[in-house]
């Protein structure tokens, strides 16, 4: 299974769109989002993916009953979903990863946010991934990201937008 991720639209609703687009275009079957929507209006964009769309609140995610009126299955973190045969913890910031060590070796793959920093390295767990997409919004670096991640061989990709 493709998987679509990113985290860190921060209410870019041009960037949103182009990573919503630049996804689809790479064969996501399904987004994941890991936080730091903002506002409804970026969740509204973020919702047009054609596919299941997955996430967790980030710290600067202040109308939570706005956005959880348009999207009801968002989540706080930490989320374990199942998908693509892999046990995948969604949480924004990866600091809270200490306060829950078992979560951590549980998953195949763990995506985060919160640093704006893209980055893809090995879990705690033996042949397991971090994932941290970047920022789709590409307010601080200039430089906005998404990930790619294909369950059936557990890689992950670096898209530039």
């Amino acid at each position: 299974m493709k998987i679509g991720i990113m985290s860190d639209s921060h209410d870019n609703v041009p960037m949103i769109r182009r990573a919503v687009e630049r996804l689809q275009k790479e064969g996501a079957e399904c987004l994941i989002h890991a936080g730091d929507f903002v506002a409804p209006f970026a969740v509204r964009e973020i919702l047009k993916f054609r596919g299941a769309v997955y996430g967790c609140f980030g710290n600067n995610d202040g109308e939570k009953a706005g956005i959880r009126k348009l999207w009801p299955e968002v989540a706080d973190p930490p989320r374990m979903l199942t998908l693509g045969g892999r046990r995948i913890l969604l949480i924004h910031d990866l600091d809270s990863l200490e306060a829950m060590p078992d979560e951590g070796r549980k998953a195949d793959v763990v995506i985060f946010g919160h640093t704006h920093e893209p980055a893809l390295e090995p879990g705690r767990k033996a042949g397991s991934l971090r994932v941290n997409p970047g920022e789709a919004g590409g307010w601080l670096s200039g430089k906005p990201t998404v990930a790619m991640l294909d369950t059936d061989t557990l890689q992950a990709k670096i898209l530039e937008l």
